[in-house]
């Protein structure tokens, strides 16, 4: 009977210590997954890019400024800063995301973090600069007068109070206001070009490679004085230094490896990405 009840607490004891390294096991594995859960959270805030959805870089262009961005029938967009985009997606190891809309609204897209970026051929300004930051320039460009064939006008001062039409949200109206208080909008710098063409306005005022696509697509327009010098580059939210950081790495290796200059005489048939005052 004693030995019965020597093998029976033997027994249990067994049964109680398989209990506990049961027991120990459980807390070691989820000790491991919250090591391994702090490792990836560490990873995370390593990166530090706030994105609208994980994995993804989504950009915002507007489909209505040929050749930087156009739409083709299904809907998708092509040309220069959709590339250029796409490039810059693939540096940070992100799928690009495209998202069209209207050139006046982008800037408070990104504000307000609809989107991660927008790579829609804005010109860095200091209106621009207190709602959002840039990277560095992606490429450099200007405005320019644009008339039909049969004009006078030469230059700026020749527009003295005559309409000029610009696009919606762009730099161009500061332009047209030193001249003009007789400024019509447009959503699309082409939609302007074509109203000028057809004989309405006296002149728009666009970025000169907008308007020499146009005249090589058959619009009755002449380019006159050009107005400017200016720098396009990729615009991120104030709040999101870990993502412009990056971005100004991938736009950096991208004009390195001659990426940019490639996608440039791609769409533009000439470089406009390098600094026309450090040529």
């Amino acid at each position: 009977m004693i030995k019965l009840k020597g093998i029976y607490k033997r027994e249990k004891l067994k049964g109680e210590f398989r209990l506990v390294r049961h027991w120990l096991k459980g807390i070691i594995a989820a000790a491991f997954v919250l090591i391994l859960a702090a490792c990836g959270s560490e990873e995370a805030s390593k990166d530090g890019m706030d994105l609208v959805e994980d994995g993804k870089f989504t950009y915002a262009a507007s489909g209505e400024f040929k050749p930087f961005s156009f739409t083709n029938d299904d809907g998708s967009m092509s040309g220069f800063d959709i590339e250029v985009a796409e490039a810059v997606a693939k540096e940070l190891g992100l799928e690009p995301v495209q998202n069209k809309f209207k050139f006046g609204g982008i800037v408070e897209g990104v504000k307000s973090g609809r989107f991660d970026a927008a790579v829609a051929s804005h010109t860095i300004t200091e209106e621009r600069l207190q709602a959002v930051n840039f990277s560095t320039p992606y490429y450099y460009s200007g405005p320019q007068i644009y008339v039909r064939p049969d004009s006078s006008v030469e230059t700026l001062e020749d527009l003295e109070g005559m309409e000029i039409a610009v696009s919606k949200g762009s730099t161009y109206t500061a332009n047209a206001e030193e001249v003009t208080d007789n400024i019509q909008f447009y959503d699309s710098d082409v939609v302007a070009l074509e109203a000028l063409s057809k004989g309405k306005h006296d002149a728009v005022i666009t970025d000169f490679i907008t308007g020499k696509e146009a005249i090589g697509a058959g619009m009755k327009i002449e380019g006159k004085e050009l107005i400017g010098r200016s720098e396009q580059a990729i615009a991120v939210a104030k709040d999101n230094e870990e993502l412009l950081e990056k971005v100004n790495e991938a736009l950096k290796t991208l004009r390195e490896n001659g990426t940019l200059t490639e996608i440039s005489k791609k769409y533009i048939g000439e470089d406009i990405t390098v600094d026309p005052e450090k040529e």
